[in-house]
C-alpha cells in the first residue's frame, strides 16, 4: 500500500507549525494506524531526520493517549476504537491522510502531534475524594445494595478514558461530555452522595476555568467517543448542578 500523508510538524509550544508531505511506500492493510507511523519515523530516523512525535502507552484502546486527529475525524473513521486500533484496512491505496493533534484552547500542542490534556486532570482532581468511614471494620464493597441498571450506567460513564475526543469533535471545544461522565460516575452510586454537591460545583468550575467551550448539544462529542459515552451524563449533570446550585 502507498500512503501520501500530510502530517502536523510543529518543534515545540512556542513555535508556529505546518503540514508536511511524507510519501510512504509498503505500509499492509493489517498494519495499525501507530504501526504504519513507526515505519514512517524509522524511515525518518535512517536518513537523519526528526521523527513525528505522537502519544502512545497501551495500544489497546485502554489509555487514549494516542489520540490524535485523522482527516478531520477524532481516532479516524471508525467509531467506537482508538488510534491504536484503527487498522490501515480502513484506507485505500493511492490515499492521501491528513494527521494533526486534537485542536482546542485547551488542549495547547506540545510537540507535533502531542498536545497536553492536564486540563483534563485539573478537572478530574477538582472533584475530590470520596470519603470513606475507616473507623471499626470496613465493609466489603458490596455491602451496600445497588439495583443493576444503576450500577451500570455508573460503569459505562466510568468507562471514559479522557482521551479528548470529545473536545475535538465539538465546534465549541466543549468539555461536557467528559466533565458529566466523571461527574454521574459517583453521582449516581451511594457512596459518592456525601460530596455530591460540591463535587460538581468545583467540577463545572474547573472546567470553566481551563477555557473550554459550552455544549450546545449538536451531538458529535458521543458520536466520536471511542467508548460510547451517552449524552445523557450532560443532562444528569446539568440536573446535579442545578439541584446543586438550590441548595447553596
Amino acid at each position: 500500500m502507498k500512503l501520501n500523508l500530510k502530517i502536523w510538524r510543529q518543534k515545540d509550544a512556542t513555535s508556529k507549525g505546518q503540514m508536511v508531505e511524507y510519501p510512504l511506500k509498503g505500509i499492509e492493510e493489517d498494519m495499525s494506524f501507530l504501526e504504519m507511523l513507526d515505519v514512517l519515523n524509522e524511515q525518518l530516523i535512517n536518513k537523519g531526520e526528526e521523527p513525528i512525535e505522537f502519544d502512545h502507552d497501551c495500544r489497546e484502546g485502554i489509555c487514549g493517549t494516542c489520540s490524535m486527529q485523522i482527516n478531520g475525524q477524532p481516532h479516524g473513521p471508525d467509531r467506537l476504537i482508538t488510534v491504536c486500533q484503527l487498522h490501515m484496512r480502513s484506507f485505500n491505496d493511492g490515499d492521501t491522510i491528513v494527521i494533526e493533534p486534537f485542536r482546542a484552547k485547551a488542549f495547547p500542542v506540545i510537540k507535533d502531534l502531542i498536545v497536553d490534556r492536564s486540563a483534563f486532570d485539573r478537572i478530574q482532581q477538582a472533584g475530590g475524594f470520596v470519603s470513606v468511614n475507616t473507623s471499626g471494620n470496613t465493609l466489603d464493597a458490596n455491602a451496600i445494595p445497588i439495583g443493576k441498571d444503576i450500577a451500570d450506567t455508573a460503569f459505562n460513564s466510568a468507562t471514559c478514558i479522557g482521551c479528548g475526543a470529545c473536545v475535538a469533535a465539538c465546534k465549541n471545544a466543549s468539555a461536557m461530555l467528559f466533565t458529566s461522565a466523571k461527574v454521574s460516575q459517583f453521582a449516581l452510586l451511594p457512596q459518592g452522595q456525601v460530596e455530591a454537591t460540591e463535587r460538581v460545583q468545583n467540577m463545572v468550575r474547573q472546567m470553566d476555568i481551563e477555557g473550554f467551550g459550552n455544549c450546545t448539544n449538536t451531538g458529535a462529542c458521543e458520536v466520536e467517543c471511542p467508548k460510547g459515552i451517552s449524552l445523557e451524563n450532560i443532562a444528569r449533570m446539568n440536573k446535579e448542578y442545578y439541584k446543586a446550585s438550590l441548595k447553596g
